[in-house]
């Protein structure tokens, strides 16, 4: 334990996802080592994103404005929506170049344990979205684990009776993989989910 603000930086820094206790203590005192400059613009670009980021009013991706890059691009298929859990889904979505509809940020994923339901997620305003009948499929891309599954179930139980094509992303073995360390829902996976290959 160490004394006042030092014990209350370290504090603060372990509660952030993924930083344990010795990684907080080691950003803590890189960053009373750092040069104050180097420590104001970390403070500015920290108060600049809680000050001017905000939830795209459409599809919940973060934006600057009212609507995210995504919502306002006029190239992108209106008719395709691609549903995922956290803004940090569609970034990994967009890496890949090969979706061009729009997107729809849940939130997280319905999980009784945590006291989430699927009313604590935009459930409501994914559903809003398809009234006009302008969109024709959903692609559920929720996390490959439990709670994802509920989601992904839960929404294809509310969808399928609108008449809209509801498809969920394949998931199976990575590339670069070896078959003996894959576990047997993976391995599951990806058997149903196997293609034809033709000569």
């Amino acid at each position: 334990m160490y004394e006042g603000a030092v014990q209350d930086l370290i504090d603060e820094l372990g509660r952030l996802p993924g930083v344990g206790p010795k990684s907080a203590q080691r950003i803590a005192f890189h960053l009373l080592a750092a040069d104050p400059d180097e420590v104001k613009r970390l403070v500015d670009a920290l108060t600049e994103v809680k000050n001017k980021v905000r939830f795209c009013e459409r599809c919940g991706n973060v934006a600057q404005d009212e609507l995210c890059r995504v919502c306002l691009d006029p190239r992108r298929s209106d008719a395709t929506i691609c549903v995922v859990e956290e803004p940090k889904d569609v970034v990994a979505i967009e890496r890949t170049r090969e979706f061009r509809g729009r997107y729809h940020v849940l939130g997280g994923a319905i999980n009784p344990i945590a006291g989430v339901g699927p009313d604590d997620l935009r459930i409501a305003g994914l559903m809003s979205r398809l009234q006009d009948g302008t969109v024709t499929e959903v692609i559920l891309a929720t996390d490959p684990n439990v709670e994802g599954e509920a989601t992904a179930t839960y929404l294809a139980r509310l969808l399928v009776p609108m008449g809209i094509t509801v498809s969920r992303l394949a998931s199976g073995l990575p590339v670069g993989g070896d078959l003996e360390y894959a576990d047997e829902v993976t391995l599951g996976r990806a058997f149903e989910g196997r293609r034809r290959i033709s000569a």
